[in-house]
């Protein structure tokens, strides 16, 4: 069938069969689909939904666009998680080494910044030298001697969905259920994992800020992602603040080696992270509850091991021998350092989330269009954290910028973004909600 008449049909909301999704996808990856028709296909489905057999077909269309995997000659289990997105979320720079450091193996497939969210390879590629797009053998070879490795989609793998993304990613399409399962499940499919643990965010620093479609989505994922023959669970987490307390690329790499030498922890970051650890090696059979989970986990980053997986990782894929030692020489610094004053006393009660993330974007840390280059100094660190105490005058977070009327705008940005208040709020856990297989169906 014709691309055409296949974007009329969802147009329209009938469903589409798995051949002609297989057929749109496969013409997705060979150039016969153009970039319009993909973006039409990705509205037409945003506006209509598909039904779970339409997902389940268009994540396997796209996730045998490529090639797919096998790790059966590893020793030990292989595992991964995924995160919907949000603002300042490293929790995959530290996670990964911290479960290879327990046993199992991760090779990390991850994506760029999407929207308003920061990615995890564009975080990457703040270290210098480091190859976040190997080819096969490299990344076997270093997900063998490391026990992880972090990198982006190959030109082998889940090709349909690379492309898919980055038109996403500037269609206002972002948000649509099954294109985020198909794009995630396919990328984590054809990674050949023997099980996968899903961070779902929500709030309004999320893509879904609503409690009731964050849980939509989890289940969706976890659905679909078993029904193809994957062990997935999912844990929904609060979006309503930014995870750690920085925001950009470089800055948050630097969180992240922060983290795992234990020169600070932020405790929300802290929480979800050691909790998505613990669901992961329960997941793959290194621990036998979640209470162990969560001690092996700690275990392996109050030691040091973490620490030294990630630096391995680094390494083997081209980055300074070093780098942990020395991240501050390494990674990139903005020119211009601007506080962000609070303009009263009192307690942060409420933080506009998204607006820090487009904030980000707007000083270069993201992309308006696919292809964009971005400037991996710049962000936000020093983030105030809801319920923080904070006198006028005070920093609300610390903007490092490329230029001072960059910094002036971003100092502006951010003042608004945060509410200021005379009572402290009540605390919340980050971790929301755990969904297993059984609750999705």
């Amino acid at each position: 069938m014709l691309p055409q008449e296949i974007i009329r049909q969802k147009r329209d909301g009938k469903t589409l069969s798995p051949e002609d999704i297989a057929a749109f996808i496969a013409g997705l990856t060979s150039g016969a689909v153009s970039e319009g028709q993909a973006a039409a296909f990705a509205m037409a489905t945003f506006f209509n939904g598909m039904r779970r057999d339409e997902a389940v077909a268009l994540t396997l269309a796209m996730r045998d666009s490529g090639e797919v995997l096998d790790w059966s000659d590893l020793p030990g289990p292989t595992t991964d998680k995924h995160s919907t997105g949000g603002i300042g979320d490293n929790v995959s720079l530290m996670l990964a080494p911290i479960v290879a450091a327990c046993g199992a193996y991760v090779p990390m497939i991850s994506g760029r910044g999407l929207g308003h969210t920061g990615g995890t390879l564009d975080k990457m590629d703040a270290i210098p030298g480091y190859v976040s797009q190997p080819d096969t053998n490299l990344f076997r070879k270093v997900v063998r001697s490391a026990g992880c490795a972090i990198i982006g989609q190959t030109a082998a793998l889940a090709p349909a969905d690379k492309r898919l993304y980055a038109i996403r990613d500037v269609t206002a399409t972002v948000e649509s259920i099954p294109l985020i399962t198909a794009s995630i499940l396919s990328k984590k499919l054809a990674a050949g994992l023997q099980s996968l643990v899903l961070d779902v965010k929500v709030g309004n620093g999320a893509f879904m800020e609503k409690s009731r479609d964050a849980a939509a989505l989890a289940k969706s994922l976890v659905e679909v992602a078993n029904g193809a023959g994957l062990k997935t669970s999912a844990l929904i987490t609060g979006m309503n603040e930014p995870l750690a307390l920085a925001a950009g690329n470089a800055v948050e790499v630097a969180n992240a080696v922060d983290f795992l030498t234990g020169r600070r922890r932020d405790p929300r970051l802290e929480k979800v992270t050691l909790s998505l650890c613990a669901e992961m090696l329960l997941s793959t059979g290194p621990a036998s509850s979640h209470t162990d989970g969560l001690g092996q986990a700690r275990e392996a980053l109050n030691s040091g091991r973490a620490a030294e997986r990630f630096a391995r990782m680094v390494h083997d894929l081209g980055g300074p021998a070093d780098f942990v030692e020395r991240s501050t020489v390494y990674l990139p610094a903005a020119p211009v350092e601007r506080p962000v004053p609070a303009p009263r006393g009192g307690y942060v009660t409420h933080i506009a989330t998204r607006e820090i993330g487009l904030a980000v974007v707007g000083l270069g840390g993201g992309r308006t269009r696919p292809g964009d280059d971005i400037d991996h100094a710049v962000g936000f660190t020093r983030l105030m954290p809801v319920g923080a105490e904070v006198h006028a005058g005070d920093a609300l977070a610390l903007v490092h910028a490329r230029t001072q009327s960059d910094a002036e705008a971003a100092v502006a940005a951010l003042a608004a973004a945060y509410g200021i208040g005379e009572t402290r709020p009540a605390s919340k856990d980050p971790v929301v909600r755990r969904i297993a297989a059984s609750d999705a169906y």
